[in-house]
């Protein structure tokens, strides 16, 4: 059974650890359920993130984010069964910025086709103007024009991770989406390269066979930190959870299982 948490999270309890999930940009919790009730079958619990109501009254950065990602964790007891974080694309990268905050309540963590920053700036100026006009034609133009136009995008393709119904649902939150592509660009993150070696517990780095721009950056990634591992989804791209969605649950549950992970005293 699916339960509402702060209102507009979803959750569905186990036995087991809980996986804290954050879905990607122009994304929404139900994009977890497939996923979400794989996992139920093992006794793992999870609760999806709506990621837009931290950007409902104003704007948050990323590592404010992670702070209040984390005071939430901490206000949510886990029965002693611990707490791992899932992230895809953008909701990985924010992941990280709660994994590198202070007094992260975290026991591990599952990271899907994310970036860990680029460190170029006349590169991330380039992607901040970029993402100015996502946001543009996010708030402004029309959502079925937006979304066809995003969806397009060569790093995209493969399986869709929603329906019309859920797409129309998911414009009522276009406020929200407009702002993280300001708050949340790749070009306003600052390169976390350097800190991944600050990451404490286990790391597990997922990428798509055919994304070979994200499996270049996850290799890399895991190379930085001995706590890391980076497995590669056969026959899938930069949308794995769609993609390769049987993959992915026996991935991550031989992950979890291997970690005997349990909650922080």
């Amino acid at each position: 059974m699916i339960h509402k948490q702060r209102t507009t999270d979803e959750r569905r309890e186990g036995t087991g650890v809980e996986c804290w999930c954050l879905h990607g940009t122009v994304g929404m919790v139900g994009d977890w359920r497939g996923l979400s009730g794989d996992l139920a079958r093992h006794g793992i619990g999870t609760r999806a993130v709506d990621l837009w109501r931290f950007l409902e009254e104003e704007g948050m950065g990323m590592e404010a984010f992670g702070q209040a990602l984390n005071e939430e964790a901490r206000e949510n007891p886990t029965h002693n069964t611990g707490r791992v974080l899932v992230g895809y694309s953008m909701g990985g990268r924010l992941a990280l910025h709660a994994l590198l905050a202070d007094g992260a309540p975290w026991q591990a963590a599952v990271i899907v086709s994310a970036h860990p920053g680029l460190e170029d700036e006349a590169e991330r100026a380039a992607r901040r103007a970029g993402d100015a006009g996502w946001a543009a034609k996010c708030f402004a133009g029309d959502w079925q024009t937006f979304l066809r136009d995003w969806n397009a995008q060569p790093v995209l393709a493969g399986a869709e991770p929603r329906g019309e119904a859920e797409n129309r649902q998911l414009a009522q939150r276009r406020r929200e989406i407009a702002r993280s592509f300001v708050d949340w660009s790749l070009g306003a993150q600052e390169p976390l390269w350097e800190r991944l070696r600050e990451i404490s517990v286990p790391v597990l780095w997922i990428s798509g066979e055919s994304d070979g721009k994200f499996s270049a950056l996850a290799a890399r990634a895991a190379a930085e930190n001995p706590r890391f591992s980076h497995v590669v989804a056969p026959g899938s791209g930069h949308r794995v959870p769609w993609d390769q969605p049987t993959w992915l649950e026996r991935t991550m549950t031989a992950f979890l299982a291997a970690g005997e992970i349990r909650a922080k005293k």
